[in-house]
């Protein structure tokens, strides 16, 4: 098994994850989506607080941002740029193509190779980058992978790597057959999938990803829950007085050491939060109760 972290960030839980030679990220990271508008699209209820959470996103010494262009649309890239641009040489922002907004706030897919290069472009113009350091193609539905051949897509977006607008390629809901078709293409830095405590369909490609030495980002980390499995998340929460959150992003964290988190936020307070509910240290017999929910 590869294990690339590191326990030397010091305000950070979870150390750094190193994708690549040329790059490593917080395992804590910073998801943008929720400094849109309602539902993802149009701008933000709180300019300013936006703008104010991304500088304490690189204040508190995350470097793994993750957004997309379709936010907004357009309007989580903008912020990031009127934020942070000049952007720190250790600040990596992660984008992803292979959808757009409509008028209607509708998220249809666009995924035709030319969309995928126009997109990439959208996202160059949008950052004020000259390269994107991480591109995920986006290939299943909203929460779960789709089948069917990614070839077309991902040769693309390998064209443009090779033509240097990209660094490094990743993916977002995909099949295990799906990595491995791309994987013959070009190089795969990272998935990003729905998982978490409750929903645990992808465990296998978890393993598999964590032996390549493949960083795993799961989104939804309260995503998917019945009934019944919030009633035994929060149960673990009460008994240990935590959020049920702090839970879920803990037991993340221990869950694998390539697991990479994108939590999200519109507030600098709840910013905070988030990063010290990554921190808490879950203990072994709350991680068995909750293996046990995800077993079930």
């Amino acid at each position: 098994m590869t294990d690339r972290t590191n326990a030397d960030s010091p305000t950070l839980p979870g150390g750094t994850y190193r994708l690549a030679d040329d790059l490593e990220l917080t395992r804590f990271g910073y998801g943008a989506m929720q400094l849109a508008g309602p539902n993802v699209f149009g701008p933000p209820k709180d300019h300013d607080e936006a703008v104010r959470v991304l500088r304490a996103v690189a204040d508190a010494g995350i470097t793994h941002i993750d957004t997309a262009d379709f936010y907004g649309p357009h309007v989580t890239n903008e912020l990031i740029r009127e934020a942070l641009h000049p952007y720190p040489d250790d600040l990596h922002i992660v984008t992803k193509v292979g959808t757009r907004r409509d008028g209607k706030g509708r998220w249809p897919q666009a995924r035709q190779p030319e969309q995928l290069v126009e997109q990439v472009h959208d996202n160059l113009r949008t950052l004020g980058l000259e390269h994107l350091e991480v591109v995920n193609l986006r290939v299943g539905g909203f929460d779960a992978p789709e089948p069917g051949s990614l070839a077309p897509q991902f040769e693309a977006l390998a064209e443009l790597q090779q033509q240097g607008l990209i660094r490094h390629l990743g993916l977002s809901t995909v099949t295990a057959e799906q990595l491995a078709e791309a994987q013959g293409i070009a190089p795969v830095v990272c998935v990003q999938n729905m998982f978490n405590v409750a929903r645990r369909e992808d465990e296998a490609l978890v393993e598999a990803t964590a032996e390549q030495g493949i960083a795993y980002v799961p989104y939804f980390p309260l995503g998917g829950f019945s009934p019944i499995e919030y009633a035994t998340l929060d149960a673990v929460a009460e008994r240990l007085h935590v959020s049920r959150l702090t839970v879920a992003l803990s037991w993340l964290l221990k869950r694998s050491p390539n697991i990479l988190l994108i939590a999200g936020t519109s507030s600098v307070e709840h910013l905070h939060e988030n990063i010290a509910s990554a921190a808490f240290d879950l203990p072994a017999d709350a991680v068995a109760e909750l293996e046990a929910l995800g077993a079930a």
